[in-house]
């Protein structure tokens, strides 16, 4: 075989291999704008969270500004699409007092939701002589002593939606759920055991994706 003929073949190979990547890259353009237009024709809405109640264990407050508390609570999610299912994945629930974390995270299992689905949790939530920042203190002991806390229950994770057999990537999902906690009204809780109350709150959280 001369050097000709190894050259010839040679761009051969070439003008294969670069028609193989021309034919992968246009593949994947394609599902990309498939997945664009499903996208865009159906539109998905964010899952609706509820925070349905809270069971208080404890919530004790000590001098100087240290918090331990220990909470049940109990969170619905709704999936209001009609064609798209919902996967979940690394959620994790935890308890915040005017921006600061007062309980450590809990880690809820990951979750397929489908279209017009129900989901409901019910994590313990806690944290043990946590400090509370000096600017919060003395708000956290007056609200105390009115009877009456607003906390923030948060559940960061990461969400997928499946329309048909398309499965999307992973966007952040953020949900935010106000808690007022009247501890100084005996009729707002129930209680459930010694020094444990459950208070009803079904609130709409808010949901960002």
């Amino acid at each position: 075989m001369s050097a000709k003929d190894c050259g010839h073949h040679g761009k051969k190979k070439q003008k294969l291999i670069q028609r193989i990547c021309a034919g992968v890259l246009v593949f994947i353009f394609l599902v990309l704008l498939v997945i664009l237009l499903v996208w865009a024709i159906l539109r998905p809405t964010k899952p609706r969270f509820i925070l349905q109640d809270a069971t208080v264990f404890a919530f004790n407050v000590s001098a100087p500004n240290i918090l331990t508390s220990n909470f049940q609570v109990t969170v619905s999610s709704r999936n209001p699409n009609d064609d798209i299912s919902i996967y979940y994945d690394k959620m994790d629930v935890y308890a915040t007092y005017r921006g600061q974390q007062i309980t450590l995270r809990t880690r809820l299992p990951s979750t397929y939701q489908d279209h017009k689905e129900t989901n409901v949790w019910s994590p313990f939530i806690y944290g043990t002589s946590v400090p509370i920042a000096p600017y919060n203190g003395p708000l956290l002991q007056q609200e105390q002593n009115a009877g009456a806390v607003m906390l923030m229950i948060r559940i960061d994770g990461r969400v997928k939606w499946k329309v048909g057999s398309v499965i999307t990537g992973h966007y952040h999902m953020h949900v935010k759920c106000p808690a007022y906690i009247q501890f100084g009204n005996p009729t707002s809780g129930v209680v459930v055991g010694d020094n444990v109350v459950k208070y009803q709150l079904l609130v709409t959280c808010s949901v960002s994706v």
